[in-house]
């Protein structure tokens, strides 16, 4: 999960919520992935679709057979859904996303069963951490409106 951290500093740094996902397989990282939204000017651009992306270009496969997720937020819709696609085993999140998660919070497409896959799910890993990054970058912007 630290190197989920510094891919979500990376993120905010940039002016994209900050939000990072490594996928893992065998203790390696195969895949790192940051929000890019605001500088790709691509919705899709969510961490965990570019470390998805990043993961299956050095495997040279598109199922992810063996491989976990560490993301610093609960996944949205989209971003679970490419990670039950994408066939991972396991998907660890720092914190909840309480209006948009995707793995319980709103919605649960990890775990439900109702897919072709489901895979592992856990949430809590580096908590404080990972909550305080996104409540840091939020607070800032809103001093930045008041202005």
């Amino acid at each position: 999960m630290a190197e989920a951290l510094k891919e979500a500093a990376a993120a905010g740094g940039a002016g994209d919520v900050p939000i990072g996902a490594v996928v893992v397989r065998d203790g390696e990282i195969v895949g790192r992935g940051a929000n890019r939204t605001e500088r790709d000017g691509d919705p899709t651009m969510h961490a965990e679709i570019a470390a998805i992306r990043a993961a299956a270009s050095k495997l040279g496969t598109p199922r992810l057979v063996g491989c976990e997720m560490y993301v610093t937020v609960e996944p949205c819709a989209m971003c679970a859904g490419a990670c039950v696609l994408a066939r991972l085993d396991a998907v660890t999140a720092g914190t909840e996303s309480p209006k948009s998660g995707a793995a319980g919070s709103v919605k649960d497409i990890l775990t439900s069963g109702d897919l072709n896959h489901s895979l592992r799910y856990e949430v809590g890993l580096m908590r404080d951490e990972c909550a305080r990054l996104m409540s840091e970058f939020f607070a800032g912007l809103r001093r930045d409106d008041s202005k």
